[in-house]
């Protein structure tokens, strides 16, 4: 019987209620989802790759048939190493979708083998962003609400330190 395999590729920096609702949901489609760890140095991260990736190991201990791992390629060479056809990716709210189609059929043009699916969180976590979490943390905000607490710790110390 054929796998089948989507990766989920991110920053992640820091990874959200947001991304794990969509994660879980994504585990309910397919028989295993690669949380894959972008080294995204272009976009300047806060945590360092071993940091983000210790973080989602442990925001996803709980779900099944998830794996972390990180990759700095482009993506449809990473899901060529991996062996899988299906990138994940979520769209909050329709200000997403023109980014996100563009490297959808970038990414279809580099490996058409490559199907990128759509999917929405839900809506309590539609606004959520990594940026606007991090923000709020150097204001002063406690964040529980929408990172596990580890991650709100980890904020707070990098943001915030004493």
């Amino acid at each position: 019987m054929i796998k089948r395999k989507a990766v989920y590729p991110g920053t992640f920096d820091p990874i959200t209620y947001g991304h794990l609702d969509l994660l879980k949901r994504a585990t309910k489609i397919f028989d295993e989802v690669v949380v894959a760890v972008a080294h995204s140095v272009n976009k300047a991260p806060l945590f360092s790759v071993d940091e983000r990736v210790s973080m989602v190991k442990k925001a996803v201990a709980g779900i099944e048939n998830v794996k972390v791992d990180d990759f700095n390629c482009l993506v449809v060479d990473y899901m060529m190493k991996v062996e899988a056809r299906t990138i994940i990716r979520g769209i909050r709210m329709i200000s997403d979708f023109e980014f996100e189609f563009q490297m959808a059929l970038t990414n279809r043009q580099l490996n058409s083998e490559v199907e990128t699916i759509f999917m929405m969180p839900h809506e309590s976590y539609c606004y959520l962003s990594s940026k606007l979490i991090k923000e709020a943390v150097m204001l002063g905000a406690d964040v529980k609400q929408f990172v596990p607490k580890e991650i709100a710790e980890a904020l707070t110390n990098k943001l915030r330190p004493e």
